[in-house]
This record gives structure tokens, C-alpha cells and sequence, in this order.
């Protein structure tokens, strides 16, 4: 196995549940270390999605500079994106920032995509298998769960709750299995982990949530469904777009909307917490930065630790 790494391979990264404030702190940083943003949240890449995935463009601007962005609208909303398309894509426009002599900055809550850069996935195209699929068919989705389990360890449940997903999941696992693959990408991270308290966190969501409904949150999914976008596409993405779906589908009146909506992204960033958490366990050396910090603090604790890091990496 081929690994190619490079001690001139930097990458800042500040990742965190939702609402603890990533993007402000990482575009703080960007500003005064003449870096450029890698979004790394898995609903961002989609365009015209805004409101409800949180992408808070404004948040780029400041002192009258804009902060360059990246994997953030690469996607129509309804297309297929997924871990293996953002490791491509990543690395792309990773490369170019370093071409240009930039700092690439990591920032984002989507596990799985932020580890599928630091470790290096070993991520490649897998075909369709009609035999393979054909055979599947015929089996039982509990028998199904139960070959996927045999195949690999599940850290969550998202593959076997759609039975076209985790076919899909069979069939990667199936392909990687009987393949070898080399030219495993490594780089060298530094990474900050928001740590929030989850009583303030619930309350900045909640206060989050209020306020993207006074953006406009219910009337951008309503543009999504005249656009062609179904209620159940929309239900695939989760979150703010399942539950305003199911309001605008009569299926819950707006108040339950509302309640069901806060408990599930407070449910989502407890999620969010547990997957960095056991990161940690498992080596990554995640520097906390305490929430309720002021940005400035947090700045500065950041980039005073980058420069340590720098010096002692000889980056």
C-alpha cells in the first residue's frame, strides 16, 4: 500500500456540533492567517438549499474581505452526493490552495466526511452489480442488516434503515473486498473541537431555529417542491427539511413542526458529539476550544496553537 504524505501537507480544522459556532471562528482565523475554507458538511454542497443547511454566506465577510469558500453549492438539490464524490472534491480544491501558497482550513460537523480525510479513506468508484443486486432482491431487509453486519462494523444505523441504501452498502463492501487499492491520501491536521456545554448549546439552537424560520426556512422549501423536488426527496435530507415537509404535506400542523424540529437537531448535535468524542478514543488529537469563549479569545487560542504546531512540524 502506497501512502503519500508530506510534512508541507497542513490542514487547520475546526470542526464542533451544530450551533456552536464553527464557521465564525474558522473565518475569524481565515482572515488573519490568509486562509481559505473546505466546508465539510454533507448538505451544504447543495444549491438553493440556504436557509436550512445553515450555510450563513454573510458569515464570510469580514473587515471588507471576503473569505474565500469551498464545497459549499457544487450540487443541484436532488442530485446524488456522497463521501467518496467529497474526498474527490476536497482534495481537489485542497491542492489548489496550497498551490497558491493559502491556508486550507477544515470546518464542519459531518463526521464521517471530516474522517474520511483525516484517516485517509480508502474511497474509490464502485460499479453497479446486477448479479449481486438481483440476489439481494430476493432476501429479507433483516437478512440483509445482518450481511452487512458480518461485512463491517456499524458505527450508525443510516445504511440499514433504507433498503436501497444498504444494498448499496452490500455492494460497496462486496466490491472493496475483492479489490486492492493503493495512493492512500494523509495530510497533517491540527484539530480544534468546539466544546459546548449542551444546555447552551439546546438554547443557541433553539434561538437558531426561530430565527431561520424569520428568514424564510418554511418558504425555501416551498421554492425546492414548485422546483420539482418531491416531499420524499426532500424527507432524505433530514432535519429541517423532513419535518417543514411533513407540515407542508398536512402530515403535522406547525407548532408540532416546530417542537419536533428543535428536539431532533438537539438530538442530531448530541450525535455530533458522541462521533468527535469517540474520535478522541481513538487517537485524534482534538484540541478543545470552550464555547462560551468570546470569538476573539477563541481566535487567538487557535492561531497560537497553529503557530506552535507549525513550528514543531516544521510546516
Amino acid at each position: 500500500m502506497n501512502i503519500k504524505t508530506s510534512p508541507n501537507n497542513p490542514l487547520l480544522c475546526i470542526v464542533g456540533p451544530t450551533a456552536c459556532g464553527k464557521t465564525k471562528l474558522a473565518v475569524s482565523v481565515a482572515e488573519k492567517l490568509e486562509g481559505e475554507i473546505l466546508s465539510a458538511d454533507s448538505r451544504q454542497v447543495y444549491r438553493e438549499m440556504n436557509i436550512g443547511t445553515g450555510k450563513d454566506l454573510v458569515d464570510y465577510q469580514i473587515n471588507d474581505k471576503t473569505i474565500p469558500y469551498h464545497l459549499i453549492d457544487i450540487v443541484n438539490a436532488g442530485e446524488q452526493y456522497n463521501v467518496f464524490l467529497f474526498q474527490q472534491d476536497f482534495f481537489h480544491a485542497y491542492d489548489n490552495i496550497i498551490q497558491r501558497n493559502r491556508l486550507p482550513i477544515c470546518c464542519g460537523g459531518s463526521g464521517m466526511y471530516i474522517e474520511a480525510i483525516l484517516k485517509g479513506y480508502q474511497l474509490n468508484y464502485v460499479p453497479e452489480n446486477e448479479c449481486l443486486r438481483k440476489q439481494m432482491e430476493e432476501k429479507s431487509t433483516e437478512d440483509l442488516v445482518n450481511i452487512l453486519k458480518n461485512m463491517k462494523k456499524l458505527h450508525n444505523v443510516s445504511d440499514t434503515k433504507d433498503r436501497n441504501r444498504l444494498m448499496r452498502a452490500i455492494e460497496i463492501e462486496k466490491y472493496y473486498q475483492q479489490h486492492i487499492f493503493s495512493d492512500i491520501r494523509t495530510i497533517e491536521p491540527q484539530i480544534f473541537y468546539i466544546k459546548a456545554d449542551r444546555k447552551h448549546l439546546r438554547e443557541n439552537i433553539a434561538l437558531r431555529l426561530e430565527d431561520r424560520f424569520r428568514q424564510g426556512m418554511i418558504e425555501e422549501v416551498q421554492t425546492l417542491l414548485k422546483q420539482g423536488l418531491s416531499i420524499e426527496q426532500l424527507k432524505y435530507y433530514g432535519l429541517e427539511y423532513k419535518f417543514i415537509a411533513q407540515y407542508l404535506n398536512h402530515e403535522i400542523d406547525l407548532e408540532q413542526m416546530k417542537e419536533k424540529l428543535c428536539i431532533a437537531i438537539g438530538q442530531f448535535a448530541k450525535r455530533q458529539q458522541t462521533w468527535f468524542n469517540r474520535m478522541k478514543k481513538q487517537g485524534f488529537d482534538l484540541i478543545d476550544v470552550e464555547m462560551d469563549l468570546s470569538l476573539s479569545e477563541k481566535t487567538d487560542f487557535v492561531i497560537s496553537t497553529w503557530q506552535q504546531f507549525c513550528k514543531s512540524q516544521h510546516i
